[in-house]
């Protein structure tokens, strides 16, 4: 009889835990290796905050189902300092601690990351944020790439600059993969259009804070503008030192560089003077994005400004949990990465950013955002459609999208 009671006791324990075990959420893991210090931190804290914010939300409303199973994300983050070494290393404590997918948002620190990510039995998803068309050339079939080419942003540029009547450019673009690649296929659109490059001196914006000789070097070719950029704050500063030594043309910035933030630094838009780059997410015209319910609930808990890095990032982790659950796994990255395109459409009415689809190489058909300023006054920003082949595809997309139809009137289809 005792060894009976204690037969039954043990049984029901077991069948407790059992049922209990069914109801308790299991863990994905995901991790974020970023600037979070040094001169390209406030770029990287903006990611991370987008990337937390949402798993946050998710995690309150009670997290996924998966093949019937209940899942919360759990983010984990690694300062990098924009260093390829320090990011691969970072990225060998997630791939060894389980997570299915990394987060980073700098090219030359994203590439050493894509080299491990595909490493039989140690896989996870490589989650980019960079505009350079060579991430997708690379053949990774592990990587998702949150953010519009910077091809989209080359050709509007430079029709723009032409527009104006600037005929010659310098060019001091931030140093590295990425900026090179910015530098090289922006010269072939500036030339084949008739525009002549001056010189081309690239600069540290991840290190340092004078710029004085590459400015100098620019200034004296005499250009009718400047291509520049690279982080945003110390874009600001290039731009600052610029006019301070006597430039008076005008800027046209590469994507990483933020006109919302820039002008926030230098107090306005007032010396930045004649100016094309990428639009501010709040620069856009009266829409969903415009009505703010993003904006408001993440200047409240970040007490920071919105801006393109968290909300796309926001919106990628929001497209990965879809895709998880249309895979039916937590933990096969070929299988999730394979279900992406069932995370798409993710629209206006419900997201800070519209995801469309997703191409072949794993970019995801993001509209790129276009502003000007004018004689130090701020232009009205527009939406950029860079996909479609034809008109029909593009009325398609119009017909889909939760944007009001003041955007959708200017939304521009440009060659991909």
């Amino acid at each position: 009889m005792k060894h009976l009671k204690r037969f039954i006791l043990w049984s029901t324990i077991s069948i407790l835990f059992f049922w209990t075990s069914l109801g308790v959420a299991g863990e994905i893991i995901i991790g974020y290796s970023g600037p979070i210090s040094g001169f390209a931190a406030e770029y990287g804290q903006d990611i991370f905050n987008g990337i937390d914010m949402a798993v946050k939300e998710i995690n309150e409303e009670g997290g996924i189902t998966v093949a019937g199973k209940k899942y919360t994300f759990k983010l984990e983050k690694l300062d990098d300092r924009a260093d390829p070494t320090q990011a691969t290393n970072n990225a060998r404590r997630f791939q060894a601690a389980g997570a299915i997918a990394v987060f980073n948002g700098v090219f030359t620190t994203t590439v050493p990351i894509m080299k491990i990510n595909e490493e039989k039995g140690k896989e996870f998803l490589m989650m980019a944020y960079t505009s350079t068309p060579k991430v997708e050339a690379l053949g990774n079939k592990l990587t998702i790439i949150s953010t519009p080419t910077f091809s989209v942003y080359v050709e509007v540029f430079t029709d723009w600059a032409l527009k104006k009547g600037w005929k010659t450019c310098a060019m001091v673009v931030t140093f590295g993969g990425y900026g090179d690649e910015w530098s090289q296929a922006f010269r072939e659109s500036w030339e084949k259009k008739g525009g002549v490059i001056t010189m081309s001196k690239p600069a540290n914006y991840y290190m340092e804070t004078d710029f004085s000789a590459p400015l100098t070097a620019a200034i004296a070719t005499k250009p009718d503008c400047m291509l520049i950029g690279g982080p945003s704050a110390t874009t600001a500063l290039v731009i600052e030192q610029a006019r301070q030594m006597g430039f008076k043309g005008g800027f046209i910035m590469i994507d990483q560089a933020k006109q919302d933030i820039i002008a926030k630094l230098l107090g306005s838009t007032k010396i930045m003077g004649d100016l094309i780059g990428t639009g501010g997410v709040l620069s856009l015209p009266a829409s969903p994005y415009a009505e703010r319910p993003f904006d408001s609930r993440y200047t409240k808990a970040y007490k920071r400004m919105t801006t393109w890095e968290c909300v796309l990032n926001y919106t990628a982790v929001h497209s990965l949990a879809r895709a998880i659950t249309a895979a039916g796994t937590a933990t096969d990255a070929y299988k999730i990465r394979a279900a992406f395109p069932k995370a798409y459409p993710m629209l206006a009415d419900k997201f800070p950013s519209e995801f469309m689809g997703i191409t072949a190489g794993g970019r995801v058909k993001i509209y790129g955002t276009v502003q000007t300023i004018t004689k130090g006054v701020s232009d009205p920003s527009f939406l950029s459609c860079w996909w479609p082949k034809s008109q029909a595809e593009f009325d398609v997309i119009l017909k889909m999208s939760k944007v009001n139809e003041k955007v959708n009137k200017i939304l521009v289809p440009v060659p991909y």
